[in-house]
Protein backbone atom coordinates (compact mmCIF):
# COMPACT_ATOMS: atom_id res chain seq x y z
CA UNK A 1 0.00 0.00 0.00
CA UNK A 2 2.84 2.36 0.93
CA UNK A 3 4.31 1.86 -2.30
CA UNK A 4 1.10 2.75 -4.23
CA UNK A 5 0.38 5.69 -2.48
CA UNK A 6 4.16 7.32 -3.10
CA UNK A 7 3.85 6.33 -6.57
CA UNK A 8 0.63 8.51 -6.92
CA UNK A 9 3.16 11.80 -6.48
CA UNK A 10 5.99 10.71 -7.81
CA UNK A 11 3.67 10.13 -11.04
CA UNK A 12 2.11 12.97 -10.79
CA UNK A 13 5.34 14.87 -10.64
CA UNK A 14 6.84 12.76 -13.59
CA UNK A 15 3.83 12.77 -15.46
CA UNK A 16 3.46 16.89 -15.28
CA UNK A 17 7.30 17.12 -16.29
CA UNK A 18 6.62 15.10 -19.59
CA UNK A 19 3.77 17.59 -20.62
CA UNK A 20 6.65 20.56 -20.46
CA UNK A 21 9.06 18.35 -22.70
CA UNK A 22 6.42 17.90 -25.34
CA UNK A 23 4.96 21.44 -24.94
CA UNK A 24 8.63 22.62 -25.10
CA UNK A 25 9.18 20.89 -28.34
CA UNK A 26 5.71 21.79 -30.19
CA UNK A 27 6.77 24.92 -29.21
CA UNK A 28 10.78 24.80 -30.96
CA UNK A 29 8.66 23.06 -34.24
CA UNK A 30 6.52 26.43 -34.34
CA UNK A 31 8.78 28.71 -34.84
CA UNK A 32 10.16 26.26 -37.77
CA UNK A 33 6.53 25.76 -38.97
CA UNK A 34 5.18 29.17 -38.38
CA UNK A 35 2.33 28.05 -41.26
CA UNK A 36 1.13 25.35 -38.37
CA UNK A 37 1.45 27.84 -35.87
CA UNK A 38 -2.38 27.55 -34.58
CA UNK A 39 -2.60 23.79 -34.82
CA UNK A 40 0.67 23.71 -32.39
CA UNK A 41 -0.55 26.30 -30.01
CA UNK A 42 -4.09 24.20 -29.96
CA UNK A 43 -1.97 20.73 -28.69
CA UNK A 44 0.25 22.89 -26.30
CA UNK A 45 -3.18 24.28 -24.37
CA UNK A 46 -4.29 21.05 -24.38
CA UNK A 47 -0.95 19.48 -22.75
CA UNK A 48 -1.44 22.73 -20.21
CA UNK A 49 -4.84 21.81 -19.60
CA UNK A 50 -3.79 17.90 -18.82
CA UNK A 51 -1.26 19.60 -16.36
CA UNK A 52 -3.57 21.58 -14.65
CA UNK A 53 -5.43 18.63 -14.33
CA UNK A 54 -2.44 16.54 -12.92
CA UNK A 55 -1.69 19.77 -10.71
CA UNK A 56 -5.26 19.08 -9.02
CA UNK A 57 -5.25 15.57 -8.11
CA UNK A 58 -1.82 15.84 -6.93
CA UNK A 59 -3.24 18.76 -4.07
CA UNK A 60 -6.42 16.69 -3.73
CA UNK A 61 -3.80 13.57 -3.23
CA UNK A 62 -1.60 15.66 -0.87
CA UNK A 63 -5.05 17.17 1.43
CA UNK A 64 -6.41 13.12 1.51
CA UNK A 65 -2.93 11.15 2.10
CA UNK A 66 -1.62 11.48 5.82
CA UNK A 67 1.92 10.15 5.24
CA UNK A 68 3.44 11.42 1.88
CA UNK A 69 7.14 10.49 0.48
CA UNK A 70 8.31 14.01 0.49
CA UNK A 71 7.52 16.84 2.85
CA UNK A 72 4.19 18.19 2.00
CA UNK A 73 5.52 21.58 1.08
CA UNK A 74 8.03 20.11 -0.93
CA UNK A 75 5.75 17.96 -2.87
CA UNK A 76 3.14 21.27 -3.28
CA UNK A 77 6.57 23.50 -4.39
CA UNK A 78 7.52 21.14 -7.04
CA UNK A 79 3.99 20.52 -8.44
CA UNK A 80 3.53 24.40 -8.49
CA UNK A 81 6.72 25.03 -9.81
CA UNK A 82 6.15 22.67 -12.56
CA UNK A 83 2.98 24.21 -13.88
CA UNK A 84 4.92 27.18 -13.96
CA UNK A 85 6.89 25.99 -16.40
CA UNK A 86 4.08 24.54 -18.61
CA UNK A 87 2.28 28.14 -18.43
CA UNK A 88 5.28 29.85 -19.62
CA UNK A 89 5.57 27.63 -22.72
CA UNK A 90 1.75 27.99 -23.41
CA UNK A 91 1.50 31.72 -23.03
CA UNK A 92 5.03 31.84 -25.52
CA UNK A 93 3.33 29.70 -27.55
CA UNK A 94 -0.21 31.68 -27.84
CA UNK A 95 1.60 35.01 -28.23
CA UNK A 96 3.34 33.83 -31.23
CA UNK A 97 -0.40 33.12 -32.98
CA UNK A 98 -1.98 36.01 -31.36
CA UNK A 99 1.19 38.25 -32.87
CA UNK A 100 0.70 36.67 -35.82
CA UNK A 101 4.56 36.18 -35.97
CA UNK A 102 5.28 35.52 -39.72
CA UNK A 103 9.57 35.12 -39.49
CA UNK A 104 11.46 32.92 -36.15
CA UNK A 105 14.67 35.34 -34.78
CA UNK A 106 17.85 33.13 -34.81
CA UNK A 107 17.81 34.12 -30.81
CA UNK A 108 14.58 32.92 -30.82
CA UNK A 109 15.17 29.62 -32.30
CA UNK A 110 18.53 29.73 -30.09
CA UNK A 111 15.63 30.26 -26.51
CA UNK A 112 13.51 27.31 -27.67
CA UNK A 113 15.92 24.91 -27.74
CA UNK A 114 17.35 26.05 -24.23
CA UNK A 115 13.67 25.80 -23.48
CA UNK A 116 13.13 22.15 -24.45
CA UNK A 117 16.87 21.35 -22.88
CA UNK A 118 16.23 22.28 -19.60
CA UNK A 119 12.35 20.80 -19.80
CA UNK A 120 14.77 17.44 -20.82
CA UNK A 121 16.51 17.28 -18.04
CA UNK A 122 14.08 18.78 -15.43
CA UNK A 123 12.08 15.97 -16.54
CA UNK A 124 15.12 13.81 -16.02
CA UNK A 125 15.73 15.14 -12.40
CA UNK A 126 12.09 14.72 -11.64
CA UNK A 127 11.97 10.90 -12.52
CA UNK A 128 14.71 10.25 -10.53
CA UNK A 129 13.54 11.55 -7.41
CA UNK A 130 11.78 8.11 -6.27
CA UNK A 131 15.37 6.65 -6.04
CA UNK A 132 17.18 8.87 -3.66
CA UNK A 133 20.30 6.26 -3.79
CA UNK A 134 20.97 8.30 -7.15
CA UNK A 135 21.85 11.85 -5.17
CA UNK A 136 24.82 12.45 -7.18
CA UNK A 137 22.98 11.95 -10.55
CA UNK A 138 20.01 14.22 -9.37
CA UNK A 139 22.84 16.48 -8.36
CA UNK A 140 24.43 16.87 -11.46
CA UNK A 141 21.35 17.47 -13.53
CA UNK A 142 20.16 20.35 -11.20
CA UNK A 143 23.74 21.94 -12.21
CA UNK A 144 23.28 20.89 -15.85
CA UNK A 145 19.62 23.03 -15.88
CA UNK A 146 21.14 25.73 -14.32
CA UNK A 147 23.89 25.64 -16.86
CA UNK A 148 21.01 25.76 -19.61
CA UNK A 149 19.31 28.69 -17.42
CA UNK A 150 22.71 31.04 -17.93
CA UNK A 151 22.85 30.01 -21.52
CA UNK A 152 19.34 31.36 -22.42
CA UNK A 153 20.10 34.13 -19.94
CA UNK A 154 23.22 34.90 -22.94
CA UNK A 155 20.13 34.58 -25.49
CA UNK A 156 17.73 36.49 -23.99
CA UNK A 157 20.39 39.12 -23.96
CA UNK A 158 21.72 39.06 -27.27
CA UNK A 159 17.83 38.57 -28.46
CA UNK A 160 17.19 41.74 -26.96
CA UNK A 161 20.27 43.66 -28.07
CA UNK A 162 19.71 42.74 -31.56
CA UNK A 163 15.42 43.72 -31.35
CA UNK A 164 16.47 47.09 -30.55
CA UNK A 165 18.68 48.24 -32.96
CA UNK A 166 18.08 51.27 -34.67
CA UNK A 167 15.50 50.62 -37.82
CA UNK A 168 14.10 47.83 -36.60
CA UNK A 169 10.23 48.34 -36.35
CA UNK A 170 8.90 49.10 -32.93
CA UNK A 171 5.71 47.07 -33.22
CA UNK A 172 8.04 43.91 -34.29
CA UNK A 173 10.29 44.90 -31.38
CA UNK A 174 7.04 44.98 -28.76
CA UNK A 175 6.14 41.47 -30.19
CA UNK A 176 9.26 39.44 -30.12
CA UNK A 177 10.40 41.32 -26.28
CA UNK A 178 7.16 39.43 -24.96
CA UNK A 179 8.01 36.29 -26.22
CA UNK A 180 11.42 36.21 -25.47
CA UNK A 181 10.55 36.89 -21.87
CA UNK A 182 8.32 33.98 -21.78
CA UNK A 183 10.74 31.71 -22.75
CA UNK A 184 13.67 32.85 -20.55
CA UNK A 185 11.09 32.60 -18.00
CA UNK A 186 9.95 29.17 -18.75
CA UNK A 187 14.04 28.45 -18.30
CA UNK A 188 14.21 30.36 -14.84
CA UNK A 189 10.59 28.27 -14.10
CA UNK A 190 13.42 25.12 -14.51
CA UNK A 191 15.80 26.25 -12.51
CA UNK A 192 13.60 26.97 -9.90
CA UNK A 193 12.10 23.04 -9.60
CA UNK A 194 15.99 22.53 -9.94
CA UNK A 195 16.40 24.64 -7.09
CA UNK A 196 13.61 22.20 -4.76
CA UNK A 197 15.01 19.19 -6.01
CA UNK A 198 18.63 19.98 -4.88
CA UNK A 199 17.28 20.97 -1.38
CA UNK A 200 15.11 17.94 -1.32
CA UNK A 201 18.24 15.63 -2.32
CA UNK A 202 20.61 17.51 0.54
CA UNK A 203 18.27 17.31 3.22
CA UNK A 204 17.95 13.72 2.62
CA UNK A 205 21.47 13.11 2.02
Amino acid sequence: MGLTRDAVFFDALANHAQRSVAASTLLQEMLDRLEDAPALAKRISELEDEGDKITHGCLAALHQTWITPLDREEIHALITGLDNVLDCIEAAAMRVVLFEIEGALPDARGLAQAVVDACTVMSSAVESLKDMKRQPDLLALCVEINKIENVADGLYRNGLAALFKKGNDPLVVMKWRDIYDLMENATDRCEDVANIIEGIVLEHA
